[in-house]
């Protein structure tokens, strides 16, 4: 997804204006409320943490409209492309260990990748989004009902098609170049993607209810999922297999798992301070429309790392998640509602201003 000035100054205008006047305390849970109440969400988690410590979460609406399932601070909710963050932070370790060249052609590592053109795409190209691989080429993509086995079947699927430009000269946004990451990380490590990242992010980072989602096995205390129309009206969504993008955007957590994410990245716990920074460069070319780094989207003004983190939109999905360096915070909002991106994505910038307050 792409992020526009108009998204930017949404942000900022959020950053500096609460708009409440309830006590500070209340403010959070004020905010949260809100979205369910004014029918932008069955249901949605949200919270903050400063300085390593997780100082507010809470939850509002459903997890199943039907039977009047609550949702907890624990109920699993999909990530989508917060996943993309994850999968860079890892990829990072492994390029700090001296096993990945960001520069190095990709089929150097993983030979069965078609390198079709004069510029070979490598893993900086991967992780920007330069690298010129298509997005999903239809609907029956984005709602894959097919389950792949692999990282690799998703290859066989898109190998042979066109690149959309000379890799480095044009900034597209695409879960499919973060499955090829995937790959990249299953190559150099010698283990699944899931059994890496379980090892490597989610046990370092304390993430204890975050896992890759299989639509036949889902664990307890998942939320059901929904979608709100053009018209607001919102309905059970019929559940995508998410196998086809696990790197991308397959995975489900919770806002704590999420938040602790955040703090871990803040702490150097996952990768050093100079690797951090290095992700949170603007790579994407475009500096003012589609500020991206590594994995994360650059919120704010140009060429200061001020505000990073990445959003998720999928079926049954919109997610948020914000890390700010300069005040040691993170903050974060999750819900089992796709088609209301927007209002997620203010919650978690209105989570900035309130943090500010209290």
């Amino acid at each position: 997804m792409k992020r526009t000035i108009g998204h930017l100054i949404l942000l900022w205008l959020c950053l500096q204006t609460s708009g409440f006047s309830q006590a500070n305390d209340d403010l959070p849970t004020t905010a949260l409320k809100a979205l369910v109440f004014d029918n932008a969400v069955i249901g949605a988690s949200a919270g903050y943490a400063v300085d390593g410590t997780i100082v507010w979460q809470g939850t509002e609406g459903y997890a199943n409209e039907d039977t009047k399932e609550t949702l907890e601070i624990d109920t699993k909710l999909r990530t989508a492309s917060i996943a993309k963050s994850m999968t860079a932070v890892a990829v990072m370790q492994l390029v700090e260990e001296g096993l990945i060249n960001l520069d190095a052609p990709i089929n150097e590592y993983v030979p069965e990748f078609i390198q079709p053109h004069q510029t070979k795409i490598t893993t900086r190209h991967l992780l920007s989004h330069t690298s010129g691989i298509d997005a999903y080429k239809n609907k029956g993509e984005v709602e894959n009902k097919k389950h792949f086995k692999s990282l690799m079947e998703v290859y066989d699927e898109f190998k042979e098609r066109k690149l959309r430009f000379e890799p480095g000269t044009e900034f597209y946004y695409t879960s499919y170049g973060y499955v090829m990451l995937g790959i990249l990380i299953e190559r150099i490590s010698g283990e699944s993607y899931e059994a890496y990242i379980q090892e490597n992010i989610w046990g370092k980072a304390n993430m204890t209810n975050t896992g890759v989602e299989n639509r036949d096995s889902l664990p307890k205390n998942t939320s059901s999922l929904y979608h709100k129309a053009r018209n607001g009206k919102i309905k059970l969504a019929d559940g995508n297999d998410l196998s086809n993008r696990i790197p991308a955007g397959g995975l489900y957590s919770t806002t704590p798992d999420l938040l602790n994410f955040g703090i871990a990245l803040l702490n150097n716990t996952l990768i050093s301070k100079e690797s951090l920074d290095l992700m949170t460069e603007h790579h994407s070319l475009d500096k003012y429309n589609n500020g991206y780094g590594f994995g994360f989207y650059l919120y704010g003004k140009p060429d200061v790392n001020d505000i990073y983190g990445h959003n998720g939109a999928q079926t049954g999905a919109s997610s948020q998640l914000f890390i700010v360096p300069s005040l040691n915070l993170v903050t974060v909002a999750m819900s089992n509602t796709s088609n209301a991106g927007r209002e997620i994505s203010t919650l978690a910038a209105k989570l900035i201003d309130i943090s500010q307050q209290n």
